[in-house]
């Protein structure tokens, strides 16, 4: 299954979701940079947490719709985790990092999503996806 980049955003953000990501962002960058369509971002509240959340993507990714990460950032140091899937960059931060960083903010004039685990229906919060769910709405929601 060949998937968009908006649909690999939002199942990035679904399975982040689902290992309580906090503050689940996404950039739509396609009108500001070539470099990549979506930058997902989050927060999480520990080195393990980020680990989870890292994992619960790429695992998710991989099992459900074949969709292997094409690169891996910040494993080791666990500040901010990056997986880049090409068209979609997931940014995952503690805190203070993502403070620091401040990448809403660097990229302001992006259309931006904020998302919560209520705005997928219950049974695409799950960390091992059945084929029975349904796909969440396109980007064409975003703001």
């Amino acid at each position: 299954m060949t998937l968009t980049a908006d649909q690999i955003a939002l199942y990035t953000a679904q399975f982040a979701l689902s290992k309580k990501a906090d503050q689940v962002t996404i950039l739509d960058l396609r009108e500001l940079t070539s470099v990549t369509d979506f930058f997902v971002i989050c927060t999480a509240l520990s080195d393990t947490h980020m680990q989870s959340i890292a994992e619960g993507i790429r695992r998710g990714m991989r099992k459900k719709y074949k969709n292997h990460v094409w690169h891996v950032e910040g494993e080791k140091n666990a500040k901010w985790i990056l997986l880049d899937y090409v068209d979609v960059v997931v940014h995952i931060f503690k805190d203070e990092e993502r403070e620091f960083y401040a990448l809403e903010r660097l990229w302001g004039d992006a259309p931006k999503r904020e998302l919560t685990a209520a705005d997928f229906d219950e049974t695409l919060v799950s960390l091992t996806p059945t084929d029975e769910t349904e796909e969440p709405d396109d980007m064409a929601e975003m703001d």
